[in-house]
């Protein structure tokens, strides 16, 4: 599946290390992609709330019907966190593993392409969402 048919698809957004804070790179693209009509789900376990978004600690502890209705798990993590997040869209039944820009983890893309998901790495969602609706 290509970046364009992967944001053409799918809708539903856990932005994982999701931050309030202007100044992050997850605080503006999390507002980009939510203004270009994707739905987002905050996941940061420091934030109750964030952009009026129920924010979540993990993937993992997430209700069922939140879980089940992520898309896209995008990283803004370090990589050594990677592998965990990983394993938490698996399970939630995701499509895609989408690791931002600077964040590269193949053990962990393998282990996600072998259970079925699309990985992107290294690549920012928004900008690469900007060049397709250039």
């Amino acid at each position: 599946m290509t970046i364009r048919e992967i944001l053409e698809t799918y809708r539903h957004i856990a932005i994982v290390g999701m931050s309030d804070n202007p100044e992050r790179p997850s605080s503006s693209v999390s507002k980009y992609m939510m203004h270009a009509g994707y739905t987002v789900y905050p996941v940061n376990p420091t934030k109750e709330r964030i952009f009026g978004l129920e924010s979540y600690p993990s993937i993992g502890r997430m209700p069922p019907n939140v879980k089940q209705a992520i898309e896209i798990v995008d990283i803004f993590r370090k990589p050594e966190a990677v592998g965990a997040v990983v394993d938490e869209a698996i399970e939630a039944g995701a499509k895609v593993v989408w690791m931002q820009l600077g964040i590269t983890d193949e053990k962990a893309a393998e282990k996600a392409r072998a259970a079925g998901l699309e990985v992107v790495q290294n690549r920012c969602i928004a900008v690469e969402h900007r060049h397709l609706s250039a």
